[in-house]
């Protein structure tokens, strides 16, 4: 019997490939489930990163710090998505980056050493993992050129058209670190925005 908790894990996978049930206990049995503390790394830097992460509940933020101490968020992460420092995970190189819990919540987490193989064995899997890694690469292909063609506003009205959930639960810091703009020009943009609504 699958626990209730994984099934939007399942579900996420249901939206691009079939399994069946014997493939889906298979997963569910190196599946572990883990509470995490708001304030909590999963990740940091000079550290493998062991886990792909699918968040249950909660939020994240994946940032680096640059030679002068200031934080870049790179990701945010709430239910329904994936979290971890990838390019640590694949490659099996140390992290690069901080990956911190934004609020207390719940992990469903899927070891390296675990899952690889296991993508042998079920086609599905793999190909489900196939999928989704080229849709997150065309995301940050357009995040990239977003950064580079829109204006501040225009990033911004992007991200609340795209996830109007995270700027009500991500703090106005994290949002703006991750727009490439200060907290005090978001402010100013929001209250731009405000006062022509």
């Amino acid at each position: 019997m699958i626990p209730k908790e994984y099934q939007g894990l399942f579900d996420n996978i249901g939206r691009y490939v079939t399994l069946s049930d014997s493939e889906k206990e298979r997963i569910a049995a190196i599946v572990t489930l883990a509470p995490i503390k708001k304030r909590q790394f999963i990740d940091q830097p000079g550290y493998i990163s062991l886990y792909r992460n699918y968040v249950v509940k909660g939020a994240f933020r994946s940032f680096f710090l640059d030679k002068d101490g200031k934080e870049h968020t790179v990701q945010i992460a709430i239910e329904d998505w994936f979290v971890s420092d990838f390019y640590s995970y694949i490659t099996r190189t140390p992290a690069t980056l901080f990956v911190e819990a934004l609020e207390d919540a719940i992990l469903l987490r899927m070891k390296y050493e675990d899952i690889e193989p296991l993508c042998g064995e079920i086609h599905v899997l793999s190909e489900y993992y196939r999928i989704t890694t080229e849709k997150a690469f065309a995301y940050s292909r357009n995040r990239a050129l977003s950064n580079l063609s829109m204006t501040a506003e225009e990033r911004y009205l992007q991200l609340t058209s795209m996830y109007p959930g995270i700027v009500n639960r991500v703090p106005q810091k994290v949002i703006a670190s991750y727009l490439g703009m200060t907290p005090e020009f978001l402010s100013k943009i929001r209250r731009g925005i405000s006062g022509n609504s």
